[in-house]
């Protein structure tokens, strides 16, 4: 097949990852022909591309960026539509708010044979005006019209956008981010050394977040709940992985608190640090109000550490109560100090989750299996076109 993928940017992010994943397995497990369309990596979360060092052909568009501005977005959607028509794919599968309504339509216009898009999170929540809400909806119904399927990362994904009126239920497919497991399941090899490298002893439990330090990804939650954790247990340790605009109003709020020995924080690493750090956890927190289902809920899993996250979007479909770990209603800092509190003081019931989650989810979040369904959905689509 040959095969565009259309993404705003390719910033180290789960999304990207994904993305990134899926085009490579493609080009070297099923010698397709694959071509990567996206924007400048912009932001502090650094390029992707530039530190995977991915052997997939990439076509930059230098005017495709995140924020809207109608005319350079004018110009981004005549760059794809000229990219497209030159490349003459048969499958578009496109990610991301901005990549994914300009490169739905770009692809519409031109008659490509089969559309896809992955939902990897909503563009409207609860959180923006009732204006911008209104009117990410309707880019997105609008965009919805213009593929012939979408694909959700979570269940989650297709309740909020079948609810938001984007699309009736058929027309989604629950297919799970996948991701390379086999570091995860090693996350523990290199554990004494990670630990070491942030000054945390033997008796420190270790309470990870992996996220970026910016607005909705309720940093803040995890140091309000602190400071009643250590009073009840003063060797609980914090780890933050990542950086991002709110860096320094969030170590300033720690130092506030008198909290400055219990936190540390990584600042931006490349994903294949990830495991390691993973390692060096013995829980992971998610306390973001909206994500499509961050991988950091099943990396934490498969590397056998408990998750204790904030009920949203599709975090109940890995985390399970007294299973994998514990969910818990968002902004409730008490509950989360409690969870932390009963993880922290139980090393046993560490252990029964981390397994369980482990068993659980290692092979539903294969790359391998991924690409698996979604090449069949692709096949399955051309089908349907008449072209195969």
């Amino acid at each position: 097949m040959r095969i565009a993928h259309v993404i705003t940017r390719m910033i180290v992010g789960g999304a990207q990852e994904n993305t990134l994943l899926c085009c490579r397995e493609l080009i070297e497990q099923y010698r397709d022909d694959v071509l990567l369309i996206t924007g400048p990596a912009l932001g502090p979360e650094g390029d992707l591309l530039q530190q995977s060092r991915a052997e997939v052909p990439v076509q930059t568009i230098p005017s495709l960026r995140r924020s809207i501005h109608p005319w350079r977005d004018f110009t981004s959607y005549l760059a794809i539509k000229r990219a497209l028509r030159k490349f003459n794919p048969d499958i578009v599968h496109t990610h991301s708010a901005k990549g994914g309504i300009l490169g739905r339509r770009a692809a519409h216009a031109i008659g490509v044979p089969a559309i896809v898009h992955t939902v990897h999170g909503a563009p409207f929540h609860p959180y923006q005006s009732k204006l911008a809400r209104m009117f990410f909806r309707w880019c997105e119904r609008r965009a919805a019209g213009q593929c012939q399927r979408l694909v959700s990362v979570a269940d989650a994904m297709t309740e909020l956008m079948v609810a938001g009126n984007v699309a009736e239920s058929a027309k989604f497919v629950t297919i799970y981010s996948g991701m390379e497991v086999e570091p995860f399941l090693a996350a523990d090899e290199s554990r004494s050394e990670n630990r070491k490298r942030f000054g945390f002893a033997e008796e420190h439990v270790v309470i990870g977040k992996i996220a970026r330090l910016f607005h909705l990804k309720g940093h803040e939650y995890v140091v309000d709940a602190m400071t009643s954790v250590v009073k009840q247990n003063p060797q609980v340790r914090v780890l933050f992985v990542g950086d991002g605009i709110l860096t320094k109003s969030i170590q300033a709020t720690i130092r506030e608190r008198g909290l400055s020995d219990y936190f540390h924080f990584t600042g931006l690493v490349p994903p294949a640090e990830i495991p390691g750090l993973i390692g060096a956890m013995d829980v992971l927190v998610h306390t973001s109000l909206r994500e499509g289902l961050a991988r950091a809920l099943p990396q934490a899993l498969i590397a056998g550490k408990p998750v204790i996250s904030f009920d949203v979007d599709g975090a109940r479909e890995v985390v399970k109560n007294d299973e994998t770990g514990f969910l818990i209603r968002p902004k409730d800092t008490a509950a989360l100090a409690s969870a932390i509190e009963q993880l922290a003081a139980d090393a046993e019931l560490r252990k029964r989750l981390g397994e369980r989650g482990r068993a659980e989810n290692t092979q539903r979040f294969r790359h391998e299996e991924m690409t698996r369904q979604l090449r069949e959905l692709y096949q399955e689509l051309l089908d349907e076109s008449g072209r195969t």
